[in-house]
């Protein structure tokens, strides 16, 4: 199975059982910026009693769910981890909770067509602020080059008030503004 494939099956999972997600992480700043590999794919999930084991159940025997429940770092949302069998790929799920930010992007949302299918990702604001934050928060320089990417690529179409409103409340400010002019003029 490929990592497409994987991605794919979340997808299917995910919409047969009718739960909520945002593809999120690198699969989504790969949409609007400058693509890279990565190794995993990131679903924020609006999880009701009992659905992460319904979808692990539902994924089948090419998959493994790990036991060992974590927190994610910047906003200590519940993540659960499945594996692939025998394939260096892994689904992250993270748990939607309260904080102000997840809820707007989460309503925000829209639905690209991706792996042969409809699938619910952030817009490219969302996805900038939420790089922003974790490049900050974790001192992640993927992170960075992620947002300046999508920057780079989008312009002038982003909504630069929301992506300034989100950045003064986070903290993102002058992270926003330097990845900004590091940008040439074209």
């Amino acid at each position: 199975m490929t990592s497409d494939q994987a991605t794919a099956a979340v997808v299917d999972v995910l919409d047969a059982l009718q739960v909520p997600y945002l593809l999120v992480g690198a699969l989504s700043s790969n949409l609007y910026g400058i693509p890279r590999s990565t190794k995993d794919a990131d679903f924020l999930v609006l999880l009701s009693e009992g659905d992460m084991a319904a979808i692990a159940a539902r994924l089948g025997p090419q998959f493994r769910l790990d036991p060992q429940l974590t927190f994610e770092t910047v906003t200590a949302k519940t993540r659960y981890i499945v594996h692939l069998v025998d394939v260096p790929y892994r689904i992250e799920f993270f748990r939607m909770g309260d904080d102000p930010f997840d809820r707007e992007r989460f309503a925000r949302r829209k639905q690209w067509s991706l792996l042969g299918r409809r699938v619910f990702v952030p817009t490219p604001e969302d996805v900038i602020i939420v790089k922003l934050r974790w490049s900050l928060a974790l001192e992640r320089p993927k992170d960075a080059e992620d947002a300046r990417g999508i920057l780079a690529v989008q312009g002038d179409r982003l909504d630069w008030d929301y992506i300034n409103h989100w950045s003064a409340v986070h903290g993102t400010r002058e992270l926003l503004d330097r990845l900004r002019a590091s940008i040439p003029a074209v």
